[in-house]
């Protein structure tokens, strides 16, 4: 019997949606703008009562775009950021914005932890290391300058967690956020109570981790209000945005990896067993006994958005005119330029920088202009510059042995052949795009099926997917590639005792 299910994803630009069929037909698609805001260098928040109204506007959309009764959605399903920090009172309403997992304001008290807390016991406990993205640094920062906020504290959840919440009623945490906050006990699969100590947190304000397709409850007559959902409907724990979409992408043999050209820029290496670097992360695999070794750069997509807002009006309004995106205009006349952009690197660290390197100081940095670079040189540069952040990832992974075996690109950026043939050059292998599918929220609505029992392979994904184009590496541009990821690496060197000198020096008069 053919089943719909509903997959909904909380990104940091786009709350989006999906409604697919068992047979594997995507029935209709939706999405609503979010706000990402930065009041501070380094801040990253939003505000999650809008991806609670978002998701309520996708929710109705869907249904009427594919003509869908309400009670015709068999099970949904939640993904999104990951470990995004939402902070929740007694009533299950949000005490502040939540601070976002690229956040890197917590440069202080990173250090301070690791000057009280053994970082190879933080390792051995946890499967990695005292970095900006988990929690316990942000808790300090918050005790320090919203302590009212951390008195009324009752609960504390992710992004997705909160939408499955408001859907259901009840308070739950999705295993891979539960992984990633630097909370969690990797060989005891149990919050460790000493680093909710060291956080500062009670285990009363975490609910007890769910696996992704465990069904946590059903959705209440007051979100059903909403929605237009139906009463009753059973939503899943649901999942990390990057896991919900690497596996999206068919990365579940041993050795495939996914590099997912976001908002941020996710690398997803899958493996059949537990292995821990303090350089990167560690998730759940969907599938039961899987595992993802797991990086994340704070910026990608957002570096090219951040870009195309502040230096591209003219392409912006000749592109509309043209009724194509600004990045493709973009990508038109980085491709006419050569390999290297002429000479120009970009360090991408504009948020600082998470996976391999840990460092919330670091800051985006341009390195070789000169007078006769222009903007699109600058362009194709960034390109390059998140491609060079993958290829650091790789090079981690063979350092720990770890064999790929494929490549697969996915997520709104994989749609730019100059971006994955810059990828294919600079990582000297195949890269193969995944083509026609909704990304992380499809993911989140298999999830659901497999969690209802409407599916019961987990390579059903299959049915959903097409893989696509293949870019191989262009001899004559790996050398090029090869020469400048040198220059990219060593220049984070040479700079990396300079930035905290920046990242402590006045502000201009007026600046929040």
């Amino acid at each position: 019997m053919t089943r719909i299910l509903l997959g909904i994803d909380i990104g940091t630009t786009l709350t989006k949606g999906v409604l697919v069929d068992t047979d594997g037909r995507t029935l209709a698609e939706a999405s609503r703008p979010a706000t990402l805001v930065s009041e501070r260098p380094a801040w990253a928040e939003e505000d999650p009562e809008q991806w609670w109204e978002n998701t309520c506007s996708v929710c109705r959309e869907l249904r009427e775009t594919a003509s869908v009764p309400a009670d015709g959605i068999a099970a949904v399903g939640v993904t999104g950021m990951v470990p995004a920090m939402v902070l929740l009172d007694t009533q299950g309403r949000p005490l502040r914005r939540s601070i976002q997992q690229n956040d890197a304001r917590t440069r202080v008290e990173i250090r301070e932890l690791r000057e009280r807390y053994d970082p190879e016991r933080f390792f051995e406990l946890s499967g990695g290391s005292i970095n900006q993205q988990v929690v316990a640094p942000k808790m300090c920062w918050l005790a320090k300058h919203e302590p009212a906020v951390v008195a009324r504290l009752a609960t504390l959840m992710g992004s997705y967690d909160f939408i499955a919440f408001r859907l259901t009623g009840v308070r739950s945490v999705e295993h891979n956020w539960a992984l990633e906050s630097g909370l969690f006990d990797v060989r005891r699969e149990s919050w460790s109570s000493e680093l909710l100590d060291l956080a500062g947190l009670e285990p009363s304000q975490l609910p007890d981790p769910r696996r992704s397709h465990e069904v946590i409850g059903e959705v209440t007559r007051a979100a059903a209000e909403g929605t237009g959902l139906a009463p009753g409907t059973p939503v899943v724990a649901g999942a990390a945005d990057h896991v919900a979409s690497a596996y999206a992408a068919t990365a579940y043999g041993d050795g495939d990896l996914v590099i997912k050209f976001g908002g941020a820029g996710d690398i997803l290496y899958s493996v059949d067993e537990l292995v821990t670097d303090p350089r990167l992360f560690i998730d759940y695999h969907l599938v039961p006994g899987k595992y993802y070794v797991n990086g994340c750069m704070a910026t990608s997509g957002s570096l090219l958005q951040w870009y195309a807002d502040r230096f591209c009006g003219d392409d912006a309004t000749d592109a509309a005119a043209a009724d194509r995106s600004v990045y493709a205009w973009l990508d038109e006349a980085a491709a006419k330029l050569e390999p290297g952009a002429d000479g120009l690197v970009v360090l991408p660290y504009f948020l600082g920088e998470k996976t391999p390197l840990h460092d919330p100081a670091a800051r985006g940095t341009v390195i070789g202009l000169d007078l006769h670079h222009h903007r699109h040189h600058l362009y194709r540069a960034m390109l390059e510059a998140v491609a060079y952040g993958f290829r650091h990832h790789v090079d981690v992974l063979h350092e720990s042995d770890l064999e790929v075996r494929r490549v697969l690109a996915a997520d709104g950026g994989a749609r730019s052949d100059v971006w994955l043939q810059i990828a294919a050059d600079v990582l000297e292998t195949t890269v193969q795009r995944v083509a026609q599918h909704p990304g992380s929220s499809l993911g989140a609505a298999v999830v659901a099926g497999m969690g209802t029992g409407a599916l019961d392979d987990w390579r059903a994904i299959e049915r959903f997917v097409r893989l696509g184009r293949s870019f191989e590496p262009l001899s004559d541009h790996v050398d090029t590639y090869r020469r400048l990821y040198g220059v990219y690496r060593e220049s984070y060197e040479r700079l990396r005792d300079l930035y905290p000198l920046l990242a402590s020096a006045p502000r201009v008069q007026g600046e929040p």
